[in-house]
C-alpha cells in the first residue's frame, strides 16, 4: 500500500532533512541562515502536511515513507546486529510514542524500554531520535510498509 507523495515547500524540506542527519534545530536554522523560530515554524507546517505527526522523528519517518524528503542511501543490513528488543522500539519511535507508551505496548518495564532506546541510539550511531529514523531507514529496520499503515 502506498500513499501520495506529500509536497513540502523548499524550506520545510530543508529543515526536515537537516534534522534527519542528526542536526539540532538551532544548527539547521544557522545553516539555512534563518532564525530558529522560523525553522520551528517550517517544521510545524511540515508536520501538519505529513499527516499531522506530533514530533520530528515521526516527520522524518513519514517523509521517507512518502518520498517527501530525499531518502538516504541504504547500508548493508548484514553488518548490523540489533537485538529484538531494540528492533521493536523503532516503529514505536517513528509513531511518536513516549517511553511509557512504548512500555505499555510492549508489556515491558519503562526502565527497560528507556535502556533499550539508549542502546539503540548507540548501536545505530544516531545523534538523536530524528537521526535514528534515518539510520533505521538505511538499515531497513524501518520501512514504508511499517509507516504507511499508521498514517490511516
Amino acid at each position: 500500500m502506498t500513499v501520495a507523495k506529500i509536497i513540502l515547500a523548499s524550506r520545510e524540506r530543508q529543515v526536515l532533512e537537516g534534522l534527519a542527519v542528526g542536526k539540532a534545530l538551532s544548527v539547521v536554522a544557522l545553516d539555512l541562515k534563518i532564525r530558529e523560530g522560523a525553522a520551528a515554524d517550517y517544521l510545524k507546517v511540515a508536520k501538519v502536511k505529513l499527516h499531522g505527526v506530533s514530533d520530528a522523528p515521526s516527520a522524518v519517518a513519514v517523509g521517507y515513507a512518502t518520498n517527501s524528503i530525499t531518502r538516504p542511501p541504504l547500508l548493508d543490513r548484514e553488518l548490523l546486529f540489533l537485538p529484538r528488543e531494540q528492533r521493536l522500539i523503532v516503529p514505536l519511535v517513528a509513531r511518536g510514542l513516549a517511553p511509557a507508551q512504548m512500555a505499555t505496548e510492549l508489556d515491558r518495564p519503562v526502565a527497560d524500554v528507556r535502556a533499550d532506546g539508549r542502546e539503540l541510539l548507540m548501536t545505530l550511531r544516531a545523534c538523536n531520535r530524528s537521526h535514528l529514523m534515518t539510520k533505521a531507514w538505511q538499515y531497513r529496520v524501518l520501512t514504508a510498509d511499517q509507516v504507511i499503515p499508521w498514517l490511516r
